[in-house]
């Protein structure tokens, strides 16, 4: 599992390695493209004016978002990513931190319309994830949504059948979503499959009235 210091040393070549295992369609980056494009219209969609990005790398995504107007926030650990992102974003407020270990003070004070978070928290365990959700569940304004696009599987059968298939180049450090799971804890969760080994969760806060 890389550490910051892993990510730095990615950091510069971080693009170039996703992009080649999309185009190849092969594990874990299959659908990459789609999911960045399918959650870049979804959040373009609704009224978004605020988005905060966990894990936001070198800004691939976040940055399209920036050039259409939407103010962004951001926490990510590696502080080189962070240098390649912020000079895409020059207004955009980015913060180092491990997100494992929760958000930084100052975007825990802040309300989002969007919350978006893709190839990064597979990182957590699934505890990890479900105390994670619920806390930027309460960041999200009224009708506020996360967006996650990441290595997932309908359910734990799908995922054991994935990794089989990839055999060796399965990654053991990272703990993947397992949809079926989450849905029993966040019942109005929804998911998409996009490729073979990737899909989009989403997860809208939803207010009583």
């Amino acid at each position: 599992m890389l550490n910051n210091k892993g990510f730095d040393l990615w950091a510069d070549d971080y693009d170039k390695s996703v992009g080649v295992s999309d185009e190849d369609g092969t594990y874990p980056f299959a659908g990459y493209k789609e999911i960045l494009n399918e959650i870049y219209n979804r959040v373009l969609t609704g009224s978004v004016h605020k988005v905060l990005d966990i894990g936001f790398g070198t800004g691939t995504l976040t940055t399209k978002l920036y050039d259409q107007g939407c103010t962004i926030w951001g926490q990510d650990f590696s502080e080189r990513m962070i240098e390649l992102a912020q000079k895409k974003m020059p207004d955009a407020k980015l913060f180092q931190g491990d997100f494992s270990k929760g958000l930084v003070k100052a975007l825990k004070q802040q309300k989002y319309d969007a919350i978006i978070a893709t190839y990064s928290l597979h990182h957590l365990s699934d505890e990890q994830k479900v105390t994670f959700l619920k806390e930027l569940i309460s960041l999200l304004h009224e009708d506020g949504c996360i967006y996650i696009g990441d290595v997932a599987f309908e359910n734990r059968s799908k995922l054991k059948s994935c990794m089989d298939e990839v055999g060796e180049e399965w990654d053991c450090d990272e703990i993947y979503f397992v949809y079926d799971e989450l849905h029993e804890v966040f019942p109005q969760m929804e998911f998409e499959q996009v490729s073979f080994c990737a899909g989009i969760l989403s997860l809208q806060r939803q207010v009583l009235k």
